[in-house]
Formats: C-alpha cells, structure tokens, sequence
C-alpha cells in the first residue's frame, strides 16, 4: 500500500509538472485559496463569544482597564457599535476579579481622596477652598449613586463667603443632577430623603434650597415648599389610597386562612377630611366657685348733725344725760339716759374665681367621615349526597360571622355613616396561561455549537471531495499519461510495426510513429503529423529538434 501511495504521489508530481506554468500558478492559487477559505471558516466558528466586561464605563478608565487587560495577557477589544469593552464571555468574572486586586476601575468622580494629593508650597487659599468644595460634592454624588434607582449622581454646591455681619449673611444651595436606570422613578419620599441628605451634610443649609432635576430635566422637588393645591390634591389621593389599601389588606390577611388565598376580594372606599382646622375655645363652670379675695370695712360714729357749734372746751364736752321725753323722741331705745345716738357702717368685698378652661386644638387633616366596605366571598366547593364535589354559596350564618370580623377590623363605627356588605357569589376562574413554549431545536445552544463544527466538516469535506479529490486525479491521470507514452517513444525507436506510419531522416535514428493500419498519400501523412502535433507537441518539437541537430552536424 505504501508503494501504491507513493507510485501516486509520483505521478502527481509527474502530471503537475507537465501543466504549463500558467495552469501550475493557478492551480497553486487555488489551493492556497481554499485553504485560506477552510481556515477562516475555522476561526470564525470556533472564536470565543465576547461579553461586555463593565456596562458603564468612562473613557479615562476604559483606557486604564485596557491596560491592565494587556498587561496580564487577556484578549479584549471594543465593540465598534457601543463602544463598551468587551472580553471573552468565558473570562469575564476572571477578568473581573484581576483587576480588583489592582483597584480597577476607579469610582467615577473624586471624593476627599483630592486633599491627599500633595499640594505646592504655593498653593493659595482659593485652590485649597474650591479642592475641599469639589471634594465635598464628589462624597455627596457617590453617597447619592449608592441608591437603587440612581445610575450616577452630580452635585453642585453654592456656599457663600461668611461675613461678620449679620444682614450680610447668605444661605448655601445645592443643586443635584440624577441619571436614573432605564425604566425607574424616584417616589416623592426619595427625592425628599435626598434633599434632606444634602441639606444635612452642609452647614446653615435649608432643605427648601435644594434642588434635584432628573437626566431629562424634569424638576423633582416641588417649586412651592408649601405646597399648591395640587400637590395637596396629589397628596391627599395618594394618602386615600394608602389608607383603602391597608384597610383591605386587612381585610384579606382576615379571610384568607377561612375562604382560601384566592376565595376572597374586598374594596374599601374611604371619605375623608383634609381641611385644616384650629378652633380657641374658653370655658365657664357656674357651678365650681372659689374665694379668692375679701376685704372688709366697718365705721362707727356718735352724735349726729346737731353737735355743731362755736368751736371751743364747752362745745367739745359731751352733753349732760337728759330726760327721757314722753314719746321718747330723740333717743335712742336702750341707750343710757343723757347718751346720743351712735352711727356705725360696714362694707365688705369679695372676689370669687369661677372655673374657666381655655382649650386651643388644631385637628389634623386625613380624618376619615365615612367608611364603606364590599367584601365578596367566592362559593365553596362541597361534597353531596351523591359524593359529588359541587359548589354552594357561603350559608348566611357564615356570611353573618364573616361580616363581624369584618366591622372589627376596620373599626366600624355607626354613628359616622360606616356600612359593610358581604355577600357569596361565584368567581370566574381564570384561563390558565400557556405552557412558556420551549426553543426550537435550532435556538438551543449545544444545537449552535454543533452546526457551526457540521457546517466546517461539511465545508471541508466539499473541498476536498470537490476540488482536492478530481485535481489530485487529473494529476495522475496525466502523470500515468506520461509513463506511457514514455514507454511507447522507447519502444518505436527500436522498430516500428507493420500496422505504423513514420517520419523519419534519412540517418533513420529518430522515428515519430504515426497511428495507422498501412501507408497513405503524402497529404494524409502530413494531417496526421499535423494532428499528432496538436495531440503532443513537445514530442515532435523534440524530433524536429533532433532533425535539426542531425542536419547542422
């Protein structure tokens, strides 16, 4: 077998070289074409799938991360559509972790990490000021990008110069700038625990001069901190909702252990009172009285109008006793004879305090007037008589109990208006979603991989059954070709047969057979000469070579 192989071999070399050069150059192309072809087939099907390595990445640390990758021998390059990084999908969490260890990438933006950095002699107070500024706003957009909704955060501080006096003073603002995740908002509580984050981190500054704008530029924090009467509108139906919501929650968390996780719905409806109320209201018990002052005073007097006269000792003695009249007018009763009257008064003061409350209430909004509540209880599945499982409606004694759970969890009160109905009806069950359909045959991955190694066998065995294969056998064939007529020159130079037509010089040392069965004309000698010239030329340019030769010798 070895032989046969190399007796092959030896005339595909023999056949290749006898092509023309020409043929000799394009079958070399053509081969080499192939080959390329078979090779880069190869390498587009076996190269490793890339995986973006970091999603959002700057460009000042892709280039530092692009360094690193080199350093350590890892196969990277940039996605000419997105331009993100990108590194084998096998490599990425290896690749992830060698350049931890290097602390790549940088976190974006700087923080106090700049009043590390070493500062020259010459450094003013300006530059120290706007580097601890600039410092300050790098802490605050990292602390702000930590947020689950938050992509990346900027923050602009404005921070007035102290000045001694006070009328001269002005308040720091901020301004944050927020680039949130594709498809994320920020609640109304968020975007105040910002504020206020910011707000606390700088000193003397008011929440109310905070101001957040989203990626878009929509103003997050309200324009009026008071509030206008939308956003009270927007508030007061937000803090309704919230209330149905928890009172149907309740509601449900009841019920379900009794009916089933899915045998019950409940709907709350709740009318409320935001108004604003403040009302001063001052008391009096008639009742409650207390002594709380008193003051008392009392006069005596003698005599009366007719003790007036010339001033003098006599007028200033008192009279002598006189005698009782007859009618006694004059005197007065009991009093010692030769007595004159006496004049006396009392007066008294007192002040009491009665009981007074002074009450001063301010009710706040989000009462609740009026409470109304719907329950539905689906039918519950029964066996029957015949041993049939059917479905019934929740017997009324049931539905009773049912609605006193009810009234005590949301706190029923009557004298408001509250009602409550509970009632048994039948739920429509939902359709059963499909079946999530399976990937094709041709979407599954180890389906992928083992296409993409068929079709490089298949290409490759095309080549070869189609190109390499014929080539190879037209070679030998005229290879083989020239053997024998190799062969068949060496046998007509010792003697031509009887059947055979030739040329020859007169010397008759060289012979070029003619295929014939016996001689002909001159004419059809001559255009079988000519059709053998055009069958093999290179054998008559070698006889008429040695013609030539013969004849100059």
């Amino acid at each position: 077998m070895a032989t046969s192989l190399t007796a092959t071999l030896n005339q595909q070399m023999q056949g290749f070289t006898q092509l023309p050069k020409q043929s000799q150059i394009g079958l070399i192309v053509g081969i080499a074409a192939a080959v390329a072809l078979v090779v880069s087939l190869f390498i587009w099907l076996t190269r490793p799938e890339y995986s973006i390595l970091y999603p959002d990445l700057g460009q000042r640390e892709a280039g530092e991360v692009m360094q690193a990758l080199e350093a350590r021998g890892i196969p990277h390059k940039v996605d000419p559509i997105t331009g993100a990084l990108t590194v084998p999908a096998e490599q990425v969490h290896e690749a992830r972790l060698q350049l931890a260890t290097e602390g790549l990438p940088k976190s974006s933006g700087f923080g106090f990490e700049l009043m590390q950095q070493e500062q020259g002699i010459g450094t003013s107070r300006l530059v120290e000021t706007a580097r601890y500024h600039r410092a300050l706003e790098g802490e605050l957009a990292r602390s702000i990008a930590t947020l689950s909704s938050v992509e990346s955060a900027r923050v602009h501080l404005a921070m007035p110069k102290e000045s001694v006096f006070v009328r001269d003073r002005s308040q720091p603002s901020a301004s944050v700038v927020l680039t949130l995740h594709p498809g994320r908002t920020l609640s109304e509580h968020r975007v105040a625990g910002i504020v206020h984050l910011v707000a606390s981190s700088i000193p003397d500054m008011e929440p109310e001069r905070v101001t957040v704008v989203d990626q878009r530029g929509n103003l997050l924090t309200p324009e009026d901190p008071a509030g206008s009467s939308m956003d009270l509108s927007i508030r007061n139906l937000e803090f309704r909702r919230q209330v149905e919501a928890d009172y149907r929650q309740r509601i449900e968390d009841l019920l379900t252990p009794l009916v089933g996780k899915d045998g019950v719905r409940a709907q709350v409806s709740t009318e409320m009172d935001f108004s604003r109320i403040e009302r001063t209201m001052e008391n009096y018990d008639p009742e409650t009285i207390a002594l709380r002052s008193e003051q008392i005073s009392e006069e005596k007097r003698r005599g009366g109008p007719q003790d007036m006269g010339i001033p003098g000792a006599l007028t200033n003695q008192p009279p002598d006793g006189g005698e009782l009249g007859a009618e006694g007018e004059g005197m007065l009763e009991g009093a010692p004879a030769g007595q004159l009257p006496v004049s006396s008064s009392r007066q008294a003061t007192r002040n009491y305090e009665v009981d007074r409350t002074v009450s001063h209430v301010q009710e706040a909004p989000g009462a609740i007037r009026r409470l109304s509540v719907a329950v539905v209880v689906d039918f519950q599945e029964r066996v029957n008589e015949d041993g049939e499982t059917v479905s019934e409606p929740v017997p009324p004694e049931e539905l009773d109990r049912i609605e006193g759970l009810v009234r005590e969890a949301v706190g029923f009160n009557p004298a408001r208006g509250d009602t409550v109905e509970v009632v048994s009806a039948p739920f429509v069950g939902l359709p059963e979603p499909e079946p999530k359909p399976e990937p094709a045959l041709w979407e599954q991955p180890w389906f992928q991989d083992l296409a993409r190694t068929g079709l490089l066998a298949l290409v490759g065995l095309l080549l070869i059954l189609l190109v390499v294969r014929p080539l190879m056998r037209n070679l030998a064939a005229q290879g083989g070709a020239g053997e024998a007529e190799g062969g068949a020159e060496g046998e007509g130079e010792e003697g031509m047969g009887e059947d055979q037509l030739s040329l020859t010089h007169e010397g008759g040392e060289e012979a070029m057979a003619l295929p014939g069965k016996k001689p002909a004309s001159y004419e059809a000698n001559l255009e079988r000469v000519r059709e053998l010239i055009k069958d093999d030329p290179k054998l008559v340019a070698q006889v008429v070579k040695n013609w030539v030769a013969e004849d100059g010798a």
